[in-house]
């Protein structure tokens, strides 16, 4: 009986591998279980950005690139037209079908989704377009074409009807080469455009050593505040810190314009100047509307992000570490440049990082504080997006901004070895 039941009896390398996949199969069951558990936990968040960042740049990319606005208006001149081959005059059938199009558009109110993408390009179109509108009251006797190009000769161009041909294209790049001050001419050529409109390259670079100027500042100036509050006893740096805090505590509007009041020509500094004797009267500083009224105004607003980081890691680093390298003969000078230095090297970097990409972005302080020349290229962007209303004129700024600020941050990255945001 018991030779029977010994024969039957599993062996114990099988009874092993079966414990052994009992067991993986648990430790599966128990990862799937924490896996579902923190994308619950994350899930929020994601939904978050995923509606508050992701739809945005996606629709500011689509707004950058699409073009149906205008071939939806004038669909059936988008539709003759793609018939034409572009040399000579178009045929009657395409005027005769852009005269509808106008009447449609008059009687719906559409017009101004033509006349503000037209005349971007042409200039002068606006004017054209209500001029041409008002004629079509009648039919014509003898057929749109010539009723089109009597009421104003630009009409008879060919260079327009292609532009108006590369307009109805569903999709675009004009918006892309207009931020990179290039255009394409009507034999479909890239080339840059002149003098007088050649402004966004130049805002972008603006905006770039801006905001790299700031963030120099803000490194100058924060460091040292930052290294003291590290040394100083935890209830005196926790007062101190409360008073970096402060300026968060304020609306960045109020500090914008307190700066206007100090910075204006017969403001707070200049009559001290005056007063001191350092500047005349009749020579008074221009602190204002001007890239030195952003800088000054831009370098205060964003002072704390820069010592936070610093702060955080230099706190981390023990003070013995200097002691012992002026206890081995090495003077102050020394000891802060071979041993202090290097370890807040990852609070520098993070917060320069920070403080560059905050300051690449910024329009409300510039705004007030810049002038003409103290703009930034976000400026432009929020005019388009609230004055001129060209959508996608102001995506595609919006976009070449978002990847130079991805490419600094690559670069950035790639630099300092992957170290650029650690904080300690």
């Amino acid at each position: 009986m018991s030779g029977t039941i010994a024969n039957v009896r599993p062996p114990a390398a099988q009874l092993d591998g079966a414990k052994r996949r009992q067991v993986l199969r648990q430790y599966r069951r128990s990862q799937r279980r924490d896996s579902l558990r923190a994308l619950a936990l994350v899930a929020p968040l994601c939904v978050f950005l995923a509606v508050m960042f992701g739809w945005p740049l996606a629709t500011m990319l689509t707004r950058a690139v699409s073009n149906d606005d205008f071939g939806a208006v004038l669909h059936r001149t988008s539709a003759s037209l793609a018939e034409w081959d572009g040399t000579g005059t178009p045929s009657e059938r395409v005027y005769a079908d852009f005269a509808a199009d106008l009447r449609q558009a008059r009687d719906e109110q559409t017009m101004g989704q033509v006349t503000s993408a037209l005349n971007f390009e042409w200039t002068g179109a606006r004017s054209l377009l209500m001029r041409t509108v008002r004629q079509l009251s009648s039919e014509p006797e003898n057929g749109w074409k010539e009723k089109l190009i009597e009421t104003a000769p630009d009409w008879g161009n060919p260079d327009l009807w292609i532009l108006i041909k590369r307009l109805a294209q569903p999709y675009t790049s004009r918006h892309f080469l207009a931020a990179l001050d290039l255009e394409q001419a009507a034999d479909g050529s890239i080339q840059g455009v002149g003098p007088e409109k050649a402004i966004y390259v130049t805002l972008f670079w603006r905006t770039l050593w801006v905001s790299a100027a700031v963030a120099g500042l803000c490194l100058v100036l924060g460091y040292p505040l930052a290294t003291l509050l590290a040394r100083l006893p935890l209830k005196t740096s926790n007062l101190l810190m409360m008073l970096v805090l402060l300026p968060f505590w304020t609306s960045l509007l109020v500090r914008t314009t307190s700066w206007m009041v100090l910075l204006q020509d017969n403001g707070v500094i200049n009559s001290m100047l005056v007063w001191l004797g350092l500047v005349s009267d009749g020579n008074r500083l221009s602190l204002i509307f001007n890239v030195t009224g952003t800088l000054i105004a831009m370098t205060h607003v964003l002072l704390p992000f820069m010592i936070l980081p610093l702060y955080s890691v230099m706190k981390s680093i023990p003070p013995s570490y200097v002691r012992a390298a002026l206890s081995l003969g090495a003077s102050p000078v020394t000891a802060f440049w071979q041993v202090y230095l290097p370890q807040t090297i990852p609070g520098v970097l993070a917060g320069t990082l920070m403080v560059f990409v905050l300051a690449v972005g910024y329009y409300i302080t510039p705004a007030l504080v810049g002038g003409q020349s103290g703009q930034l290229i976000s400026n432009i962007i929020a005019y388009h997006m609230q004055q001129s209303l060209n959508w996608g004129l102001a995506g595609a700024l919006g976009s070449l901004l978002l990847v130079g600020v991805l490419l600094v941050y690559w670069l950035f990255n790639r630099l300092t070895g992957g170290q650029g945001l650690r904080m300690g």
